[in-house]
């Protein structure tokens, strides 16, 4: 059960990412500036974190804050910054699902700079390692024929509103810069994640890190909406979609579905995490054809599939790799101790 918990949290955490997508696509139809929704959903996090960080990280047990801590701090909230930023930028020149789709990369630009910054060993004799490289290709092409392959309908939209992503991404005329946005988006957040697991690794206090990353967010947010927007009408929450996006961002956005995911590559690794984002556009079309009656399509289906394909096979690298470090640092000791058996003491 213990094994399963991060593979629930992160399931559980894509579903909120999905909501997450379409949350702040509609308050940013409705006027609202992408700087004052990052700043208002990140500050109600911050409220969130603020009592939950330090009652569950005591000072006892707290690790001590060094200067490389709050460098690092510093790091992960302007990377944080950039791919909020970026990110919802995006989303206004594409659909929610075609957005989700581009991001769908990120699982394979981790790969190579977990493989770049140490993080993972490409080792050439272990089977697992191999396997987790072919099922993070294999994940990425799904998410390619998803994006760039339609096909015939399977199950018909049961509403004559219904709009294939497809057809959007045609009819839009800023599409090319919504998916360069969402690409730039997608090698930030496979930073992100890697910076996550390096400053984890020093600082182990999830919460914490979180708390911090979010108040940096919300500065540097602030600083930049009064710098570049130059209205204060961008703070209003008069608009009843601005609110609810808003509060669903802060709860389910920053103040569950990172933490949740920091959590994660605490436990797991950054790769693991990131195996979790092609899962997003087949969570958004079962929740779309269950929900809201939109179209199945055979594209949707084939790289559904393929997407599903790679990604257990890099679970199953990953639970491979697992058991090998169990089974090194359960002998490592009994080598210790064996050699600690045979040191002479001189006088």
């Amino acid at each position: 059960m213990k094994g399963a918990l991060p593979f629930l949290a992160m399931m559980v955490a894509q579903v909120s990412q999905v909501g997450l997508t379409l949350a702040s696509k509609k308050a940013i139809e409705t006027g609202m500036q992408n700087f004052s929704y990052v700043f208002y959903s990140n500050a109600l996090t911050c409220l969130v974190l603020l009592p939950s960080a330090f009652l569950i990280h005591r000072s006892p047990n707290r690790p001590p804050l060094t200067f490389s801590a709050v460098g690092g701090f510093l790091l992960l909230g302007i990377l944080g910054f950039l791919v909020q930023v970026v990110g919802y930028a995006g989303v206004t020149y594409v659909s929610a699902t075609v957005a989700t789709a581009i991001l769908n990369l990120i699982p394979g630009f981790t790969f190579v700079l977990a493989i770049t910054f140490g993080v993972e060993r490409l080792n050439n004799v272990q089977l697992a390692m191999w396997v987790k490289l072919i099922g993070t290709v294999v994940s990425v092409l799904g998410a390619i024929i998803v994006t760039f392959y339609t096909g015939p309908a399977i199950i018909k939209a049961t509403h004559l509103t219904s709009v294939s992503p497809h057809r959007f991404l045609g009819q839009s005329s800023n599409w090319i810069l919504g998916s360069v946005l969402m690409l730039i988006d997608s090698v930030l957040s496979a930073l992100f994640i890697i910076t996550q697991a390096l400053i984890l690794k020093k600082y182990s206090a999830v919460l914490i890190v979180m708390l911090a990353y979010c108040s940096i967010i919300v500065v540097l947010s602030f600083l930049a909406s009064l710098i570049l927007e130059h209205d204060l009408n961008a703070f209003s929450l008069q608009s009843r979609t601005r609110l609810l996006a808003i509060l669903y961002s802060g709860f389910f956005g920053a103040g569950f579905q990172i933490t949740i995911g920091a959590w994660c590559v605490k436990m797991k690794g950054p790769l693991f995490v990131a195996m979790f984002h092609p899962l997003g556009i087949v969570i958004a079309a079962i929740l779309g054809v269950i929900f809201l009656g939109d179209s199945l399509y055979l594209g949707c289906l084939i790289g559904s599939s393929v997407i599903v394909i790679g990604f257990y096979g890099v679970m199953w690298g990953k639970s491979k790799e697992d058991k090998i470090v169990e089974v090194e640092s359960s002998k490592s000791p009994l080598l210790q101790d064996k050699s600690e058996e045979h040191t002479v003491v001189l006088p």
